[in-house]
């Protein structure tokens, strides 16, 4: 992977330039992000960037075509080694180690290195089992740096949620990284560095990853993907700057429009009192929904309605808007005000708590709707 490949995250990946520029490259480095963030990605193009062999001096991104970037690329070069959360399977019923799992891995990281760990163990055939880096791991990780590098200039390991290590693999992690072995430099990529041993997050450099921005995963998923561009930002809002939670929903929802769904409901709810014929009509397109995409849609209505507050008390504060958005957030901001705001998100709130739990749709929505056109009212 080339740092080319990830959406913007331009001050990490100078600093990521820089280290190895200035050859000031850590041997331990602890790059943490949020699930669904550009973590593991840089990683990856970190690792192509400092064993690339055709490099210009002063380049923005390893070359990609010399023989370590194409190995680097297809996750099989000798000197670029994982150790990620595995557990027992059909296909692996005991000694379960990261070893056995490499092709797996691969697969799932050449098809999206965004996903998550949930996403891993449905990769795997883990069903209900939970992964972690198992105290088997701790031998394994000993034999691996154990060997020089191959015909790399550095020997990588890179360690996937090592927040998820046995109390073994830990401290074998531990002493690797108090007497590091020459040429060998390990990138922690972590969701929770908080769970990890003080120890060690004294003894790493932190690469703090962002999460993406609206506007990366917008255009991501509209260059990337084709996503049309309305759809790809409703599709980034309710990502929370999670880019593999983008990719994961952008063909789930892909034949529902929220936007047009909440316009509608919005002037229902604010008409009840003569659109209560409608309000029912509408409460059974809203069940025909589905259970996850009735979740969705009230995410999205609660970013919606906080984008609306923020536009009513100053437009500065929502600079991108879709096209059909722009007209009816002007005009609704009338309705959402620092008056009624909290209570509109608690009606969308708990609307989605009872769905979450398997509440009648109909009546949640029926219900929601009776309330949520009270407290629009109270704007007026």
């Amino acid at each position: 992977m080339t740092f080319a490949e990830i959406p913007n995250q331009t001050a990490v990946k100078s600093l990521l330039r820089q280290s190895v520029q200035r050859q000031h490259v850590a041997h331990a480095q602890l790059f943490r992000g949020q699930e669904g963030s550009a973590a593991l990605a840089l990683a990856l193009a970190y690792a192509q960037y400092l064993n690339c062999e055709e490099r210009a001096p002063g380049a923005d991104d390893s070359c990609g075509h010399c023989p370590a970037c194409t190995k680097t690329a297809k996750l099989a070069h000798p000197d670029l080694n994982f150790i990620v959360p595995v557990t027992t399977t059909k296909t692996v019923a005991k000694d379960a180690v990261s070893s056995k799992f490499m092709a797996e891995w691969r697969a799932f990281i050449l098809d999206n290195p965004y996903q998550g760990l949930n996403d891993w163990m449905q990769h795997i055939g883990a069903e209900n089992k939970q992964g972690n880096i198992s105290k088997d791991e701790a031998v394994q990780i000993l034999k691996l740096v154990s060997l020089k590098a191959f015909e790399a200039r550095f020997k990588i390991v890179i360690l996937w949620l090592p927040e998820l290590m046995h109390p073994a693999a830990a401290n074998a992690v531990l002493k690797l990284l108090e007497e590091p072995p020459p040429a060998t430099i390990f990138l922690l990529v972590s969701h929770a560095p908080e769970l990890l041993l003080p120890t060690i997050i004294s003894r790493v450099q932190p690469v703090v990853v962002r999460p993406f921005s609206e506007d990366d995963i917008t255009a991501y998923l509209h260059a990337e993907y084709q996503v049309p561009e309305a759809k790809a930002r409703q599709v980034a809002q309710l990502a929370e700057g999670s880019l593999g939670a983008a990719l994961a929903s952008r063909d789930a929802n892909a034949d529902h429009d929220y936007f047009e769904f909440f316009r509608d409901w919005m002037r229902l709810c604010f008409n009840y009192g003569s659109k209560a014929g409608d309000i029912i009509k509408k409460s059974e397109e809203f069940q025909k929904l589905g259970r996850e995409n009735q979740k969705e849609l009230l995410a999205y209505s609660l970013g919606l309605v906080r984008k609306v507050l923020l536009f009513g008390i100053d437009p500065k504060f929502v600079p991108h808007l879709a096209n059909g958005e722009q007209q009816f957030v002007t005009g609704f901001a009338k309705f959402v005000t620092p008056r009624n705001a909290d209570l509109l998100t608690k009606e969308l709130t708990d609307a989605h708590y009872h769905i979450e739990r398997n509440a009648n749709a109909k009546m949640v929505f029926v219900d929601s709707s009776l309330r949520l056109g009270g407290q629009l009212r109270l704007a007026q």
